[in-house]
């Protein structure tokens, strides 16, 4: 019997294994071939002496780490992502500087946008640790063919700038162009009614306008005067140029071509890349006849071990680092989302766990739900109560990424983050009119007054808005009052400051919503300080990756399917980015779940070009 037994659920296993693989599911074997591999001891690339590493500026820079969903994308396509965490960046360059086979940096403006979608907050973090690097004596050379503010912010930091013979320097200044919808949706037929709390508050205006608002006109301009201050004033630093001139050059000329780029100093030489190889090739000691410099790139040095030149810590004591990066959902949220409840069980286990000393949330989201803002904030306050709760803000920690920072001990944000967005709104959409212009139409029964009023077959009547506006103020109110208490502000002073309007970090840090400008390297070490750990101390992020199991039989395959529909090539045509930026509004609605349909959001995809 026990033979019969074995030899039955071995044909079992067998044909199950075998369905597996002709139904076109045999590629988990694949992927566990490819995690063998992947967990298999390594030493690392090999790094030769006299190396120079080699910064593709079209890196695509994120917080956190890469999902499940996006890691089998990988697997299974072959590609190579371009793609490393803000922190890994920080850590390598931090490496390289230390390294003494390491002896320079090539920074490669030829290809893309700097730091992918990155924003200016974090390509600040980076640009502070490239001039580190600079500063303990060894060389960077950048070298491009068209530049963009945003590449040339990073490459201004180079000992040496080469620009191509054909090239130019792009200096216009900054600008947002918001897409508005109210015109389509009234085309349409789609009737739109809005509940909102602050002047301000321009994540509604898309629906219900043309053209932006004086207030929301007003803050983009401030916004962007904050934000384009610091790239003056950083850039006119390192190049020696005064940020006065900068301003003239981006109000006079705005593109410059090469000699006008070396003759306003934005540039030290016009060369053509095989002349940068030359020079490289004699920074590094390499033989004439070899046909590049002795290099590796970044992502490759990333893999080399650090432990023996102090990059690497290893100790019990833990500082955890959690990402909340992306839209607020409410709910478990899917990749590249902050779901509510499943970042709320995270603090709740950092709570608990002994090994965790203190715990730094590191934010870069323009907010979403109410509630799942609202739940998230909860557990934040609990842990404070128990170990130091510090806050870093990325590119943009604002509405409901400021309602989940605001209770934290302490708040850091660079000069160019986007913050504040203090406010509430709703939006009710009815498809009436579209319906009825196509004949159809819609009749209703009910068993009170308001019982149909979650319908969209018709405009909300002015007593169902009254009791959306009471949602809205009450839930406002409830955000004041956080955010008072948090920041240890009187309400006035808050509620002067709020209204739904964004800051910059500089700004902010004046009005008393930020303590301190700084990266995410500044939280770090004054986390360290009030936990009073010294050296003693290891960086542990979260969410960490999920299990093998939750990747198999849960919804990897479904994050892989969608993320090789969002991970698309960038279209560059002007017109296509312009049928982008509606596709990038459409998907925000996609993730607009808050039960009670209230949210603390920025205004829709703000954008800075």
């Amino acid at each position: 019997m026990r033979n019969f037994l074995q030899q039955t659920f071995a044909s079992l296993i067998g044909s199950l294994l075998g369905l597996m693989i002709f139904s076109g599911v045999g590629t988990i074997g694949l992927f566990l071939l490819l995690l063998v591999v992947a967990t298999s001891k390594d030493t690392g690339p090999e790094v030769k002496d006299k190396s120079v590493v080699v910064f593709d500026l079209s890196l695509n820079i994120t917080d956190s780490a890469p999902s499940s969903g996006q890691i089998l994308q990988k697997a299974f396509s072959g590609v190579d992502e371009n793609r490393m965490t803000l922190r890994s960046v920080v850590d390598t360059l931090e490496k390289a500087q230390r390294d003494p086979r390491i002896v320079g940096i090539y920074l490669d403006a030829s290809r893309s946008t700097a730091g992918g979608s990155a924003g200016y907050a974090t390509l600040k973090e980076v640009r502070q640790a490239l001039l580190k690097f600079r500063a303990s004596g060894k060389k960077i050379t950048a070298y491009g063919v068209d530049w963009g503010e945003r590449e040339y912010y990073l490459s201004s930091v180079a000992d040496k700038i080469v620009l191509n013979p054909l090239g130019a320097v792009e200096v216009n200044g900054l600008s947002s162009q918001p897409l508005f919808l109210a015109g389509a949706l009234q085309k349409y037929g789609v009737g739109v009614q809005i509940v909102r709390v602050g002047k301000f508050k321009g994540a509604v205006e898309p629906f219900i306008l043309n053209k932006l608002s004086p207030e929301n006109r007003a803050q983009t301009q401030k916004l962007l005067d904050d934000v384009w201050g610091e790239w003056r004033n950083a850039v006119g630093e390192t190049r020696k140029i005064n940020p006065e001139k900068l301003q003239e050059i981006a109000d006079n000329q705005a593109l410059l071509e090469a000699e006008a780029a070396k003759n306003n100093g934005l540039v030290d030489q016009i060369a053509y890349a095989d002349q940068v190889v030359n020079d490289l090739k004699k920074l590094t000691a390499s033989d004439k006849e070899d046909k590049t410099f002795r290099q590796i790139n970044l992502i490759s040095y990333a893999q080399v071990p650090g432990k023996s030149l102090g990059v690497e810590r290893q100790s019990d004591k833990k500082i955890a680092v959690v990402y909340a990066e992306g839209e607020i959902v409410d709910g478990r949220g899917d990749s590249g989302e902050v779901g509510g409840d499943r970042f709320a069980r995270i603090f709740n286990q950092l709570r608990q766990d002994d090994k965790i000393k203190a715990v730094i949330l590191r934010i870069n989201s323009p907010g979403g739900s109410a509630i799942a803002s609202e739940i998230m904030q909860r557990e934040v306050r609990l842990t404070r109560e128990v170990k130091p709760v510090v806050v870093s803000m990325g590119d943009v920690a604002a509405s409901g990424g400021y309602w989940i920072a605001s209770d934290s001990h302490r708040i850091f944000a660079e000069p160019n983050t986007i913050t504040g967005s203090i406010g509430v709104f709703g939006v009710l959409f009815n498809g009436q009119k579209l319906a009825n212009d196509n004949g159809i139409t819609w009749d209703s029964v009910k068993t009170a007054r308001y019982a149909d009023s979650q319908t969209v077959a018709r405009p909300k009547s002015p007593e169902e808005l009254a009791i959306y506006q009471r949602s809205v103020n009450r839930i406002y109110s409830l955000f004041l009052n956080k955010v008072a208490q948090g920041r240890k502000l009187p309400e006035a002073k808050v509620a002067e400051i709020a209204q739904g309007r964004i800051w910059s970090g500089v700004a902010a840090k004046q009005i008393g919503l930020v303590d301190e400008i700084g990266g995410l390297d500044a939280a770090i070490a004054y986390t360290a300080k009030q936990a009073k750990l010294g050296n003693d101390w290891q960086l542990q992020e979260y969410p960490q990756p999920s299990s093998f199991e939750e990747r198999f039989f849960g919804r990897a395959l479904e994050e892989a399917n969608a993320t090789l529909k969002v991970n698309q090539p960038q279209p560059s045509h002007p017109l296509l980015t312009e049928f982008q930026k509606l596709q990038q509004e459409m998907t925000t609605l996609q993730k607009m779940n808050d039960p009670q349909g209230v949210y603390a959001r920025l205004p829709f995809n703000l954008k800075i070009e």
